[in-house]
């Protein structure tokens, strides 16, 4: 049996922006990060808000938001008790508002809002996602929240919002796109729905990803990688995630590891130790052929190797260190906190999606070699 939930309002394009213009007499919060308020981008959103409703902007999110500035954007939230939450930025701040309205609604705090999300990176998924990332700073780990209560009302895709996204955060960003849909096409959860989304967001990765990467301002490259992190997001909403995830979320709450950077280290590693199985092996080999890096004779174990190039490619074209030692940590730092990331790699929900199980040492082992 397939299990499909859509709930997430969809609007893309140019013109996606002008749902804000409809919106009258509400009380609305705006979730974002100080750069966002600072810089004057925010205007993007007030100007396009009447005049007739009550606008407080909450702007603390940072990246891999922690416990504490969840905390504070609950403060907020009690104090406004907003009609309509909109979240503005990257992944971190639609998890930080995520976060917000989960435990406002565990607590029973406040009225349920109306959710609106505008991402303004193509890379998580977290528009169109049930699930958000918060970090704890104490345990140097990071903890999945996962209700169909966070899921966005509206996500609102404006591809002009990514035009200024800097080649490395295109890049990191990008290669999460990338994981999502491969970790989505082989999870335990996976059906013909999430395959379909996943396919489809390969596609446009593979024909946008070094465009916008090389030239941020080619507006139809930036459009299609926005439909494609948007679709990858659905894909893995639906199918769930796996290894990759659960190790790069310990990566990032170690380290600091960008999550894109963390699961692009991570990603030919995970593919060669599912594809041991060989059922698994010939589902990645699938997606290969579906997206035509490789001719349909070619044996899987090839159609595997296409794919792990691809991945080595895009990442040498794209200036990405490809181990944890080129970002500076040492040796003696990394394994000081080996066992500690892997009893958290352990005990993270994403594991549990994983097509082939994964242990203490297989964990270990993929952790060490790449550093």
């Amino acid at each position: 049996m397939s299990n499909v939930y859509i709930k997430t309002k969809i609007r893309s394009g140019s013109y996606a922006m002008e749902y804000l213009r409809k919106i009258r007499k509400k009380r609305i919060l705006v979730v974002c990060d100080k750069f966002l308020a600072e810089s004057g981008a925010i205007s993007y959103i007030t100007d396009a808000l009447d005049s007739s409703n009550t606008v407080d902007i909450f702007d603390q999110a940072i990246p891999d938001p922690t416990i504490e500035v969840v905390g504070k954007g609950l403060s907020v939230i009690c104090k406004v008790r907003p009609e309509i939450v909109i979240s503005f930025g990257g992944g971190s701040a639609i998890d930080t508002a995520k976060g917000m309205i989960y435990f406002a609604g565990v607590r029973n705090l406040v009225p349920k809002p109306e959710f609106i999300t505008i991402p303004t990176t193509s890379g998580t998924g977290s528009e169109v996602t049930s699930a958000a990332v918060i970090t704890d700073s104490e345990s140097k780990s990071k903890h999945l929240i996962s209700s169909d209560d966070i899921l966005a009302d509206v996500a609102i895709l404006d591809p002009r919002l990514t035009l200024s996204v800097p080649p490395s955060i295109t890049a990191n960003t990008g290669m999460d796109v990338l994981t999502h849909a491969l970790e989505a096409y082989v999870a335990n959860g996976s059906n013909v729905f999430s395959d379909a989304l996943s396919e489809k967001a390969v596609e446009l990765l593979i024909k946008a990803l070094l465009q916008c990467y090389r030239d941020g301002k080619n507006l139809e490259a930036r459009t299609l990688m926005h439909e494609a992190s948007t679709l990858a997001g659905m894909a893995f909403n639906t199918a769930g995630l796996g290894l990759n995830h659960s190790i790069a979320h310990q990566l990032g709450g170690t380290f600091h590891i960008p999550h894109g950077l963390a699961n692009a280290m991570l990603l030919d590693k995970v593919i060669d130790y599912n594809s041991v199985n060989h059922d698994i092996m010939n589902k990645y080999a699938g997606l290969a052929y579906k997206v035509r890096l490789v001719d349909m004779n070619e044996p899987p174990a090839m159609a595997v190797s296409a794919f792990k190039e691809l991945i080595r490619a895009l990442m040498r074209c794209m200036e990405m260190p490809s181990s944890i030692r080129e970002l500076g940590i040492s040796r003696e730092a990394y394994e000081e906190q080996l066992q500690n990331m892997t009893d958290n790699a352990l005990m993270d929900n994403c594991l549990a999606g994983n097509p082939r199980e994964a242990g203490t040492e297989a964990i270990k082992k993929i952790l060490l070699s790449i550093y």
